[in-house]
């Protein structure tokens, strides 16, 4: 019975976990409708898109901690709940301001759903093999979720005004609220502590800084500003570190890195979220820009990536059973290295089909490592420290998405340039120029501004190759010494409504 409550309440974790990642992903294809019937400007469209993401991203570490001291089933369900209802705001819009104030609310609210999930699965799963299990399901789902987001968003906007996407996620939020306190026992920490306002000031501002700063450099032709918010984040990180470091009770316990498998996999999940978010920005206008498929066309046949994520997560727990743990995720990342080499063959009469297998392969060898990763980072900690470990987990394949867009955009940006002399900043702008030329020269420039996107798609296959291998020598270089045996847990305080 305890068993099959446990799985029962796996299923009120994963559904909100699989819609909110429709609804992140969705709202990608319906931007343009949307700004157009509310008049949203080109800055205004911008933070409609990365408010939701900046919140999350600056709140995941706090959102963590606060749940393992007040509980992480509290938590969840006023997460949840504050979800459903700013989703139905977010729908019925009636402004660009509006809708960036609701994203941004979103955002803080979506900030609980992760950590609180992913403790909580912890401590519902004490047995290591169905714990790496519910992990992978519950990974699944996420992956799951952002590959058909923009498939159900094609679907809805044809039918529907742009407001639907909001409203898909809201009956499976509502869900911890109604099933919650009968499925999901409480779990908070004994002696977690209080929450130290000024540790929670600067974990916000530091990694809201770097963010921005990443982001921007990305879309800005002056680089001083975003390099100014890069500088003054990192500055304040430190000051949070050394913070954290003096803390009894931290809000963020940076002795873990103490452990050799848990730096590796966070710095894996960082290093595979720059590998996978740069190519995924590269194919996706490779798609659009070069192939000339449509964007709900490129949307379906980009989705073989986040498939092959999930099914690679799905896949990780089967792995586990005949090998190492360790040994598992090194040889999926090694699978990711073949799957980029891949890209860098893409061109003429294969292209597609090139960029399509790349892209699978590519994904679905990152499988175990979000999978069994994420379980060896929370897994790595005592209970009452979870969503503490969650929360990290979350920001580092946070950071790395972010930092993908960025460097690996100016990786190829830069090899677009070159091989353009000069001549065009940007496949959009010979696109926009060639109209204006005579047909065989706007022809010319067309191929030429083409040729160069490829070999930006192509270099960035080669990166992402090298950063994939470079991390499977990683991971079996930082894996435990054979015959460790696991750290003893501490007592900690279960409490059930």
């Amino acid at each position: 019975m305890r068993f099959n409550r446990a799985w029962l309440g796996l299923v009120v974790l994963a559904l909100p976990t699989f819609f909110v990642a429709i609804d992140t992903t969705a709202l990608l294809l319906a931007l343009p409708r949307l700004s157009a019937d509310l008049g949203a400007t080109g800055v205004q469209q911008l933070w409609i898109s990365d408010g939701y993401g900046f919140m999350v991203a600056g709140l995941v570490i706090t959102m963590g901690t606060l749940g393992d001291r007040i509980g992480r089933r509290r938590l969840l369900m006023i997460g949840g709940t504050a979800f459903a209802v700013l989703s139905v705001v977010a729908a019925f819009a009636s402004s660009p301001l509006m809708l960036i104030v609701a994203r941004a609310l979103l955002g803080v609210a979506g900030a609980t759903l992760a950590p609180s999930a992913l403790a909580l699965i912890t401590n519902m799963f004490r047995d290591e093999r169905q714990r790496g299990k519910a992990i992978a399901i519950w990974a699944t789902c996420q992956f799951t979720g952002g590959a058909l987001g923009p498939v159900l968003a094609g679907f809805l906007l044809q039918h529907f005004w742009w407001g639907s996407v909001f409203l898909v996620a809201v009956p499976a939020m509502l869900l911890p609220l109604l099933a919650g306190p009968a499925l999901l026992p409480e779990f908070r920490g004994d002696k977690a502590g209080r929450l130290d306002p000024v540790s929670v000031g600067l974990s916000i501002v530091a990694v809201l800084l770097m963010v921005y700063g990443i982001k921007q450099l990305t879309i800005e032709s002056v680089s001083v500003v975003p390099a100014v918010a890069l500088v003054a984040g990192a500055a304040i990180g430190v000051l949070f570190a050394r913070r954290q470091l003096r803390l009894r009770t931290p809000l963020l316990d940076l002795r873990l890195f103490r452990s050799r498998p848990f730096t590796a996999v966070l710095v894996a999940l960082a290093f595979a979220g720059i590998a996978m978010a740069g190519t995924g920005l590269l194919v996706t206008q490779y798609l659009q820009s070069v192939l000339g498929f449509s964007p709900v066309a490129s949307a379906v046949l980009f989705a073989p990536m986040g498939l092959g994520v999930a099914v690679g997560t799905m896949g990780a727990p089967a792995l586990a059973r005949r090998m190492k743990q360790t040994t598992a995720i090194a040889g999926g990342l090694v699978g990711s290295a073949l799957g980029s080499l891949l890209l860098v063959g893409a061109g003429g009469a294969n292209a597609l089909p090139l960029v399509m297998i790349g892209i699978a392969v590519l994904a679905l060898g990152t499988g175990p490592l979000f999978a069994l990763g994420t379980g060896l980072v929370v897994g790595s900690v005592p209970p009452e420290r979870a969503g503490s470990a969650a929360s990290m987990s979350e920001t580092s394949s946070y950071l790395g998405g972010s930092l993908g867009l960025a460097l690996l955009g100016v990786v190829a940006a830069v090899v677009y340039r070159s091989r353009m002399d000069g001549t065009s900043d940007s496949l959009a702008g010979a696109v926009a120029a060639a109209r204006r030329l005579p047909a065989d020269q706007g022809a010319e420039l067309l191929h030429a501004a083409r040729e160069a996107f490829t070999a930006g798609l192509h270099v960035t296959g080669v990166v992402a190759t090298v950063i994939f291998a470079g991390l499977a020598v990683l991971i079996l270089i930082m894996r435990p010494a054979t015959g460790a045996t696991p750290v003893a847990l501490p007592d900690y305080e279960v409490t059930r409504a």
